[in-house]
């Protein structure tokens, strides 16, 4: 037996996992996640009852938060890559928590638009930054089963965030959910603030280069004495972007589109089909599903079945939207057991595929761009979900929503013949690990 907490198994040492930085930090994502997900359902109600906005107006309004996100991954994946990694996410975290303060006492649609905006903002910036440092402090050998754990943090937010939200919908004030979250993202922040986190390959080359001149002029030898300073790359767009990674984006995104119209309008539209039954269980269903398959799917990623992990997580997915869409078709007793058959389906598919993914755009970085690979991960992620609030929004207007997510398994089949044809191939050819 190991005295030091590392795993052997079958005579072979695993390196240690669970440390207390991990652990502070998925402590600290579930709490960021809860706050998000105590939100997701019962902003639409929030918007139709006190600022009487329509489906349209909803569906506008709520994409703010996904634009404003996908403004700032880009930049904050750079920004990670080029400065040390905690003080940054510790600000957005604490910028997160504060939106909570301003949805208390916003009293306009055009105050309410504009704190959604820098929500985003703080938001994309802080789940970078609590990703990338999640891969930098555990093992390489266990990466895939990392992020698993790491992801179950946000699926156990979902199943508890929704349902919450949902049940004081019921029984209290928007004001009072509203200061629920904000407490969740303070204790989240002490949290964040016992992670350990270790100084990147960029920066600790930066550090290494400085050391060296500093040697120099001490009158030490330096194998760079003589030799004129390197210059600065220019700015170029892969300093912002994964280049490598921009294939598996586009097939990420068209996921992500049918994505979005479930978490933010799933309650709506079951309300819209006469469902009575207690919608927030879907997320919980959902999150049951994904929690599951994360964990079983990590170990396989770990083991190097990438592509096949995500390539088998798009037959539920793309079968639950499909049912999803049908339930208006069906007798009620019926839609409600498919209603919440959905749930479970793309809980498998998704979390089947999210540790696959996030792997896959590591494995297409080098070390010193991991944020980068992360900014363009959760990019991509946000420009499907944007799509998919805006669209959702004006497809239900003139056709219920039934038609988003019918048109949503369509996306998914596209998405898995271009996964399969085309960025399968090229991931082979590029991958560096």
């Amino acid at each position: 037996m190991d005295t030091e907490g590392d795993e052997v198994i079958s005579g072979v040492r695993k390196e240690r996992l669970f440390t207390g930085s991990y652990i502070c930090l998925l402590s600290a994502n579930f709490l960021l996640y809860f706050g998000f997900w105590l939100l997701v359902p019962i902003l639409p109600f929030y918007l139709a009852e006190t600022h009487h906005c329509s489906e349209a107006a909803m569906g506008a309004i709520l994409s703010c938060y996904a634009v404003s996100g996908l403004c700032v991954r880009p930049f904050s994946g750079y920004v990670l890559d080029r400065f040390p990694r905690k003080p940054i996410y510790l600000l957005c975290y604490v910028a997160c928590a504060s939106m909570f303060l301003g949805y208390i006492v916003v009293a306009s649609v055009a105050l309410f638009v504009v704190l959604r905006i820098l929500h985003g903002l703080a938001f994309g910036g802080v789940t970078v930054g609590g990703n990338t440092l999640c891969v930098d402090i555990m093992p390489s050998s266990r990466r895939g089963e990392g992020l698993g754990y790491y992801g179950l943090t946000n699926n156990a937010a979902m199943a508890l965030g929704p349902m919450t939200g949902l049940f004081m919908h019921g029984h209290l004030e928007f004001s009072e959910i509203f200061l629920t979250g904000l407490i969740v993202s303070l204790l989240g922040l002490v949290c964040a603030l016992c992670v350990k986190a270790r100084i990147p390959e960029s920066l600790r080359a930066k550090h290494n280069e400085i050391n060296s001149v500093g040697a120099t002029h001490c009158g030490r030898p330096s194998p760079k004495q003589g030799r004129p300073s390197p210059k600065a790359p220019p700015l170029s767009l892969d300093r912002f972007i994964l280049i490598k990674g921009l294939p598996v984006s586009i097939s990420l995104l068209m996921l992500s589109i049918p994505y979005g119209a479930t978490t933010n309008f799933v309650a709506v539209y079951a309300g819209e089909i006469g469902l009575e039954s207690p919608t927030g269980f879907f997320f919980t269903l959902m999150a049951i599903g994904m929690g599951v398959a994360r964990i079983a799917a990590g170990k396989r990623v770990d083991r190097g079945y990438i592509t096949q992990c995500i390539h088998a997580g798009f037959y539920p997915v793309t079968l639950a939207f499909l049912l999803l869409g049908l339930c208006r078709f069906m007798p009620l007793g019926v839609a409600t057991w498919v209603f919440y058959l959905v749930p479970l389906m793309l809980g498998v598919g998704f979390g089947v595929m999210f540790p696959a993914m996030n792997t896959l755009y590591i494995n297409l970085a080098p070390n010193e761009k991991r944020a980068t690979a992360t900014g363009t991960y959760l990019t991509a992620w946000d420009v499907g979900l944007f799509i998919g609030i805006l669209s959702s929004g004006l497809i239900a207007h003139r056709f219920t929503f039934y038609m988003v997510y019918l048109l949503g398994a369509l996306i998914c089949m596209l998405s898995m013949l271009l996964f399969v044809r085309y960025v399968t191939p090229h991931y082979f050819k590029n991958r560096l690990r």
